[in-house]
């Protein structure tokens, strides 16, 4: 059976950007669809609603860019439990309250069990300075927590 892998937002939005003329940020998609070409074949990749409501939005070019990528990926929903995961998740400030969908994002894939969550969002999310705090929350609640990550962390040779 294949690792699973939870896709955050940001890996549909990298896959499918016009390409950045930031130098990290360019760097960064490049990584992304090195990934998407490569590593993704030895996983299982799911996303959530909260991830096609999020690709939803935007440009509408951007947005069907998005979609096309995302559309055949299982959904994993956004249940009770994943709910109130998130929600001790912000309350014990393991997330800011501003960052109330990036709480939800960890929540659904820790709840489903998800071996790995994979992100850009290195403010909330595949952050070292808050990882031991998210990990021991989801811990104390019953749940393994998933290794977050980037996509450069999740490629092999």
């Amino acid at each position: 059976m294949k690792p699973s892998v939870y896709l955050e937002t940001t890996i549909p939005s990298y896959l499918t950007a016009w390409r950045s003329p930031e130098l990290v940020m360019a760097a960064n998609q490049e990584t992304t669809r090195s990934w998407w070409d490569t590593a993704r074949p030895k996983f299982e990749i799911f996303i959530s609603v909260l991830v096609f409501d999020e690709a939803s939005s935007g440009d509408p070019e951007a947005v069907k860019r998005r979609l096309a990528i995302i559309n055949d990926i299982p959904a994993l929903d956004i249940s009770e439990q994943a709910e109130e995961l998130a929600a001790r998740l912000l309350a014990a400030a393991a997330l800011p309250a501003k960052a109330k969908a990036d709480a939800l994002h960890i929540a659904i894939a820790t709840v489903h069990g998800m071996d790995y969550m994979l992100t850009w969002n290195c403010k909330h999310i595949a952050n070292a300075a808050m990882r031991l705090k998210i990990e021991s929350i989801c811990k104390s609640s019953g749940y393994e927590p998933p290794i977050i990550c980037t996509p450069l962390e999740l490629m092999e040779d």
